[in-house]
């Protein structure tokens, strides 16, 4: 005999979360009346709220750096600095990766279909690694302008302005970070933080152009090529953690944390007599479980259902951004029939 109970949770219609939103008297009532739903309407809610809230970060992220990457352009054209170039560059490049991720919040919002039957949300995933491809490419054209006037080192002028890019530049990217890792974080998005921290980078070699002008106005003309190779540098590592976030997702790497407290929350649910197995995968910005339970021996098909969608209920509860689990309950095996 076994049972499986599978529902969809949505976050949004208030248990006690940490991100609950506050409620009225009147949803108060209503959820009286309603206690529990794990209908569809539920879910599709949660996400579509989960995305505009993410389009909402990128759309202001991106204004902030594309004013920003234009100011430095300006004036890396008019001084020659390859640091200076390098830096609007990636900040460019940095702007378009909101196209990829922002078309992948808009398929994650349409419903599945009979052949994409978990939806579109791993279209997050594929934008990821558009995200990365693109801050290669800008590390490795940044990297060959930097060697090139490293080979053939010019004067750089208006270093006032250079300067005053720089920490133009550095400002503007922390407020892009600030913008999609507090989004990002709060609707579970891992590509949004991955690029709020890339942002956060940029903010730092976006300052290290200060260093150039500063061995310019000292009589180094390498210096600006050199400080243009360390932002290259930065720009790699970053692309190399990023790869690796990216390539661990469409892995379906989960936080073991994540599997503690499923299995944790499970342990504690009454008529569980083990947690045999708990899997957690993401799906964009959301995650979904399969879990095997075992109940006690010849209950009926109602109790382990029951023990089943509690189990469930628990879990939803338990582990932030959990919007839908299968829960599958069978008998426990007694010593006799182990053989032990």
């Amino acid at each position: 005999m076994s049972t499986a109970a599978q529902t969809g949770h949505g976050h949004g219609h208030g248990h006690g979360h940490e991100h609950a939103p506050r409620r009225t008297w009147l949803d108060s009532l209503r959820h009286v009346v309603t206690p529990h739903s794990h209908d569809a309407a539920d879910r599709v809610d949660s996400t579509m709220e989960a995305s505009s809230d993410g389009m909402r970060a990128l759309w202001i992220s991106l204004a902030v750096l594309g004013v920003t990457a234009a100011f430095q352009a300006v004036v890396a054209v008019m001084s020659g600095s390859v640091a200076l170039l390098s830096d609007p560059l990636h900040n460019v490049a940095d702007a378009l990766t909101a196209v990829p991720v922002g078309i992948a919040f808009w398929l994650g919002r349409r419903p599945a279909t009979r052949r994409y039957t978990y939806g579109y949300g791993r279209a997050e995933d594929v934008a990821g690694v558009v995200v990365v491809l693109v801050i290669l490419a800008s590390a490795v054209y940044a990297g060959y302008e930097s060697i090139r006037r490293l080979a053939e080192p010019t004067d750089v002028r208006f270093l006032w302005a250079v300067a005053a890019a720089g920490l133009v530049g550095a400002v503007g990217n922390e407020i892009a970070a600030q913008v999609r890792l507090r989004t990002g974080r709060r609707i579970g998005s891992a590509a949004l933080v991955a690029d709020g921290l890339h942002a956060r980078t940029d903010a730092i070699t976006s300052a290290a152009v200060l260093l150039s002008a500063g061995g310019a106005a000292l009589g180094w003309r390498w210096a600006d090529p050199v400080v243009g190779l360390a932002i290259t540098a930065a720009i790699a590592t970053v692309t190399w953690g990023a790869a690796k976030q990216v390539l661990a997702r469409l892995m379906d790497a989960v936080d073991p944390e994540l599997v503690a407290q499923a299995t944790d929350a499970l342990a504690h649910v009454d008529g569980v007599v083990a947690v045999d197995r708990v899997r957690l995968r993401w799906i964009g910005h959301a995650l979904r479980a399969e879990v095997d339970l075992s109940v006690p021996a010849g209950v009926t098909i109602e109790d382990a259902h029951r023990t089943a969608h509690a189990a469930e209920h628990e879990l939803t509860h338990a582990v932030p951004r959990l919007t839908a689990a299968t829960v599958h309950a069978h008998p426990a095996q007694s010593p006799a029939t182990t053989g032990r």
